[in-house]
């Protein structure tokens, strides 16, 4: 699935203009050789310019700092971004997100959803289920809307659902958890088995009673890799 944006009338001159100064810096830097490993890595998903993550972090990185000072998430260059078929171009959106966190509400979702459908591998689902969970710390319709996802077709969707909650200590929502969780047991699918078992391994270094007694409540209906990977540090 990918956007059709190749027509440059859909998008102003000012997006054109940063999105092209991005991209000339993007094939000034690029790297074949790792290009055509990185690429291997995402089983051939993608196209790379082989750009490491603290090179291509370091090229926007006085770009980013301002158009934090806007305040204002520019979402047509965000669509050109995640329009081009460089991996570097979509880790440079999910960039640009993490620093305009604040500045996220819950009507960007619909949004960030179209990223989600798109260009769907991990790497960029992991990437996103953070921004949109922390939209939760200022508006709690995030809560029942990560539930709803829970239950969602698209399993990337659901493995959002159930990592959005990743890193969040003593400030994770425990009955929501344990809800999008059982919600997936009975998954055949590894990438959602895995998240379950991640999302409790995260929680285990701040609550491991909480997780230990999860597992035990459940091990009967939770896939041996959710248990394996929940159970690394307990």
């Amino acid at each position: 699935m990918s956007y059709n944006v190749s027509n440059k009338s859909e998008f102003g001159e000012a997006e054109m203009d940063k999105y092209n100064e991005l991209k000339e810096k993007f094939e000034a830097n690029r790297n074949d050789e790792n290009a055509t490993k990185m690429a291997a890595y995402m089983r051939n998903l993608f196209v790379f310019y082989g750009l490491p993550t603290p090179k291509r972090k370091s090229i926007y990185k006085e770009f980013l700092r301002a158009e934090k000072t806007k305040k204002v998430v520019d979402w047509d260059l965000l669509d050109r971004c995640y329009a081009d078929e460089h991996r570097e171009f979509h880790y440079f959106v999910m960039d640009y997100l993490v620093a305009m966190q604040e500045f996220l509400t819950y009507d960007d979702v619909p949004h960030i959803k179209k990223y989600i459908k798109t260009n769907q591998w991990w790497d960029t689902i992991d990437g996103l289920d953070r921004i949109v969970g922390n939209i939760a710390f200022f508006d709690e319709r995030i809560n029942n809307l990560m539930l709803e996802w829970s239950t969602d077709d698209d399993f990337w969707v659901r493995r959002i659902a159930i990592d959005h909650q990743l890193c969040r200590k003593d400030k994770t929502n425990t009955q929501l958890l344990e809800k999008i969780l059982v919600n997936n047991f009975g998954s055949s699918e590894f990438f959602i088995n895995k998240a379950i078992g991640w999302s409790l391994r995260d929680y285990s270094k701040t609550n491991p009673d909480w997780v230990r007694n999860f597992v035990e409540t459940y091990k009967d209906k939770m896939d041996k890799l959710s248990i394996r990977e929940a159970s690394k540090y307990l």
